[in-house]
């Protein structure tokens, strides 16, 4: 089995046992050991990975981090462990923190079984940072994630190649950071910025402020979406000799009744769903089914395998239809882009019916 197929079993285990799981040591046995395992590191072997590693630190004596992993017989990696679903706040590492100081080990993990929050010493020779290179969620993971990941397995295991693209790494994900607060938040300092040539000296009043607000957050809306589109129009593009020939197969939409017409919101809000669940599935057994009063985005075009619908006839007031089984929560968008922020929820509504396809073929 392939890592990522290894890392989606697990997710989707997770996802249908994590309400069970309450105490620390039930988060290491079902969600961390299976992770590390994940790795290729055998969970078994001590000599590999030692669950509960002494180092005493200073005065305190008989302290005992998680799991270390060995090579060599000296500890690479050091896992600090919370029950799943607990805070992850660095106020509650002290234990990694000292024990990164007085081992050999240059990288340090945070868990909760579902977040995985990667530390090393970039700042300063020997310190753990305050701040993680990488942040990896079990349950909400994308591609570029697991290519960072996979650095961690034992069979390519480099210490000096993590490090080298861990600085740059930890740098990009506070700019996306930053840019994906700029995108549902612009400041006003950004506002002006991108403005100032378009209002060609005018004053920077108020309305003008609120105005070009809104300007920005539509314009980066509409960006993302034609990069999704771009994306998914060459992913569906059928092998040719010639990629300039090849014709583009535009997605499928089904319509309950002729006079059902599918509007641009719907469409980009289809091809964002898309996007966000092709980390789990083919974007080819996504489906949307548009009906009078909402849009049902559906898997394998099954009225049975509903993933969300999208009630967009009022444009003013958006509202996305998240599934927990047969039921529907509806929850207000501010703006189709907010999409974006349940795409975990939709992922696990996917998980699900894979999860129940995979016990039905075992019966």
């Amino acid at each position: 089995m392939d890592f990522i197929d290894q890392l989606r079993s697990l997710a989707t285990r997770i996802m249908n046992t994590k309400d069970m799981i309450q105490t620390e040591e039930a988060t290491k046995n079902a969600m961390v050991m299976p992770f590390i395992q994940a790795l290729g590191y055998n969970v078994f072997d001590p000599l590999e990975v030692t669950p509960e590693l002494i180092t005493d630190v200073g005065t305190k004596k008989g302290e005992k981090i998680d799991y270390a992993i060995l090579k060599d017989g000296k500890p690479i990696i050091l896992f600090e462990c919370k029950k799943c679903g607990g805070d992850l706040n660095i106020n509650h590492a002290s234990q990694l923190f000292r024990y990164f100081h007085v081992t050999e080990a240059r990288f340090g993990i945070l868990t909760n079984g579902i977040v995985y929050r990667f530390f090393t010493d970039i700042e300063q020779p020997n310190k753990m940072d305050e701040k993680p290179f990488l942040e990896f969620n079990i349950l909400d993971f994308k591609e570029q994630d697991i290519e960072e990941l996979k650095k961690f397995a034992k069979s390519v295991f480099d210490i000096e190649i993590i490090l080298t693209t861990a600085n740059d790494l930890k740098y990009t994900r506070s700019i996306q950071n930053v840019l994906s607060d700029l995108m549902v938040n612009p400041s006003e300092d950004f506002v002006r910025l991108v403005s100032a040539d378009l209002l060609a000296g005018k004053r920077f009043t108020p309305a003008i402020k609120d105005q070009f607000t809104q300007i920005t957050k539509r314009a980066f809306r509409q960006l993302i979406g034609d990069r999704i589109n771009e994306r998914l129009k060459v992913a569906m593009t059928p092998e040719s000799n010639s990629a300039i020939d090849a014709p583009v197969i535009q997605p499928t939409i089904e319509h309950d009744t002729p006079q059902v017409i599918t509007s641009p919101e719907e469409t980009e809000g289809f091809h964002m769903i898309r996007a966000v669940l092709r980390d789990v599935v083919s974007p080819r057994r996504i489906k949307m089914r548009d009906a009078q009063s909402y849009c049902a985005i559906l898997l394998d075009d099954n009225n049975r395998k509903p993933i969300c619908r999208l009630r967009f006839n009022n444009t003013e007031k958006l509202i996305l239809g998240l599934f927990n089984g047969k039921d529907e929560e509806r929850t207000p968008l501010a703006g189709i882009d907010e999409i974006y922020s349940h795409a975990e929820k939709l992922k696990a509504t996917v998980l699900s019916y894979i999860q129940q396809n995979e016990t039905q073929k075992t019966e």
